[in-house]
């Protein structure tokens, strides 16, 4: 079993690296296999509303980060995301992607158990921690918990190590999601029928 988890920070090595690295040191330690993917600090493009997607089964832009996350999420049975604060609210690159990514490979997606880490100075974390849960909760993806909301605090790079509550809530959601993980794949009911879809608007 495998646990992709994606750094939402332009920095590769810095707090909300540090954060994930806490989580997938507990999903080693109950024999998960992890990837974490860092986004960078390139600009990443986002959802144009082309409905392209529909067509090709994919997104219309071909960039290298939208397609290593998409190839990964083949063979990856959960997800977690983690993301600095800006502004009360997670990394706007990270959303650009996820957007596109939750878009046109929800197939991919759907039933796979998912967390969101937010790693924030002081405030917000719980804004940017509730904008990334509704990635999942619109997908059909299980959202798994920690003994508190998944936050860490720090500010500069490797700060967030003195935060002893915090770096014990990134291990317990390692723990958790292995638990989920490990029950959903000894589960014998088949995952829930969907109904066919019924989209409707406010102005009809």
């Amino acid at each position: 079993m495998k646990v992709l988890l994606i750094n939402g920070s332009p920095k590769s090595k810095g707090n909300t690296y540090l954060a994930l690295s806490e989580v997938a040191s507990a999903l080693h330690a109950e024999g998960i296999e992890t990837e974490m993917i860092s986004i960078g600090a390139k600009a990443v493009q986002g959802c144009i509303a082309c409905n392209k997607c529909y067509e090709l089964g994919r997104c219309v832009f071909k960039d290298e980060l939208y397609n290593r996350v998409r190839e990964s999420l083949r063979s990856a049975n959960g997800l977690i995301v983690g993301t600095p604060v800006y502004y009360a609210g997670p990394n706007g690159s990270l959303c650009a992607l996820l957007d596109r990514i939750f878009y046109s490979a929800g197939e991919l997606l759907a039933y796979k158990p998912a967390a969101s880490v937010a790693v924030c100075r002081r405030g917000g974390a719980s804004a940017a921690f509730d904008r990334l849960n509704k990635y999942f909760t619109i997908n059909n993806m299980p959202v798994v918990s920690s003994q508190y909301w998944n936050s860490i605090h720090g500010l500069t790079p490797g700060e967030v190590a003195m935060d002893a509550e915090g770096l014990q809530t990134m291990r317990t959601l390692g723990r958790n999601m292995a638990w989920l993980l490990k029950n959903l794949h000894t589960a014998t009911e088949p995952v829930p029928v969907a109904e066919e879809p019924q989209v409707t608007n406010f102005i009809r």
